[in-house]
């Protein structure tokens, strides 16, 4: 063997050497998403964490510098199947790989028990959709959400029915979640506050697919509003069965329903303005070309629409870096400070938070479905 060919090796080892002394100095920075990726609303936990797919690879092109250091951004994306117990399960092992920070969960019933193990352990959790108040309300100095509570969301669509829709009474069903009871409940305060009469409230749950019983029962009150707490996936068999029952009451619901696939998941049952629901979020006008060039953006990657959150989710995901920049620093005790008073210009708006964890001066955006899209009927502040 030559000297020549002896050499090559050794310079190898001597460059990988000083990649390996290079990388070494790179932070390391994990970030744990949680949403459901299986189950019947798989496909808006997908949607989320496409959303922090795309905040992940931008923060790493940018080659954001922390506290001196290089950062690399590093997703551990879980899986909750919306299932609160499955949802604490992934908490535990998120918490076990010690993640800087949580993004997620997507629903309230998850988001909820999960975040008393994200408190535990001392580690920051931003969710982009989990709108039930008792999240922010349980004391947690690392809770956070960057959309509207279910007391703005429910609130004004209870206001809405009676102003716009002239709604004298109202029927309101619920899934039993944390999500969907908190969300009826509020839609019955803000109707009742406005004169409307709540003349009948039933119960299914976020896995059922027959509701003629309970729609029968509706149908004998003859409401001109029907709200439903819960998801787009159950929203959408109920709206076929209310059109098979000869229902034609208008149809409102929260966030859970206003999606892009409630459409495919309604079929013919879903009237043209027959349905209103709120997205607990929402661009106002001064944001909107931001807003729209990050959806195409998003639609250029994927190939699929916006459902509802991966903007948040973007944000979410944004908003924790740049505590993490601010505080030179990426452990959690650090940068918690920081991202409890951040000012953060997102896509979906400016991102401030209370002493609570809530968004401050949070949008809510209300849409109807015509023509088989989804359109917006006003953004509200």
């Amino acid at each position: 063997m030559s000297f020549k060919t002896k050499m090559i090796p050794l310079a190898g080892a001597i460059a990988f050497a000083f990649a390996g002394a290079a990388a070494a100095e790179d932070l390391v920075v994990k970030i744990g998403h949680v949403g459901p990726i299986s189950g019947a609303i798989a496909h808006l936990g997908k949607d989320n964490e496409n959303g922090a797919k795309m905040a992940i690879e931008e923060l790493n092109a940018k080659g954001v510098m922390i506290g001196g250091k290089k950062a690399k951004f590093e997703l551990l994306a879980e899986d909750d199947g919306a299932d609160p117990k499955q949802g604490t399960t992934v908490a535990q092992k998120l918490v076990d790989a010690k993640v800087n920070g949580i993004i997620g969960h997507l629903n309230s019933g998850t988001t909820i028990p999960a975040s008393k193990i994200y408190n535990d352990a001392g580690i920051p959790q931003i969710s982009p959709s989990a709108t039930n108040p008792k999240y922010t309300q349980q004391g947690y100095k690392g809770a956070f959400r960057v959309v509207a509570n279910d007391g703005q969301l429910g609130g004004t669509l209870g206001r809405y029915a009676v102003q716009i829709n002239k709604a004298k009474k109202v029927a309101v069903i619920d899934d039993k979640t944390a999500y969907g009871e908190g969300v009826a409940a509020e839609f019955m305060k803000g109707a009742k506050a406005k004169g409307a009469e709540v003349v009948v409230t039933e119960h299914t749950t976020d896995k059922s697919t027959d509701f003629s019983a309970i729609l029968t029962t509706i149908k004998a009150k003859n409401p001109d509003v029907i709200f439903f707490g819960g998801m787009d996936a159950v929203a959408g068999p109920m709206l076929r069965q209310m059109k098979a029952l000869g229902i034609t009451a208008k149809f409102m619901g929260g966030d859970g329903i206003c999606t892009t696939d409630l459409v495919k998941l309604a079929g013919d049952g879903i009237g043209e303005g027959q349905v209103v629901c709120a997205e607990a979020g929402g661009v106002l006008e001064a944001q909107k070309k931001i807003s729209d060039d990050w959806k195409a953006a998003y639609k250029k990657k994927f190939g699929l629409e916006v459902q509802i959150y991966a903007p948040y989710v973007y944000d979410a995901v944004m908003t924790m870096a740049d505590a993490m920049v601010q505080a030179k620093s990426a452990e959690p005790a650090k940068y918690l400070p920081f991202l409890a008073k951040i000012k953060h210009k997102g896509i979906t708006g400016d991102i401030e938070f209370d002493a609570k964890g809530d968004i401050k001066d949070g949008t809510l955006t209300l849409y109807t479905y015509k023509g088989g899209k989804r359109e917006i009927v006003q953004v509200v502040k």
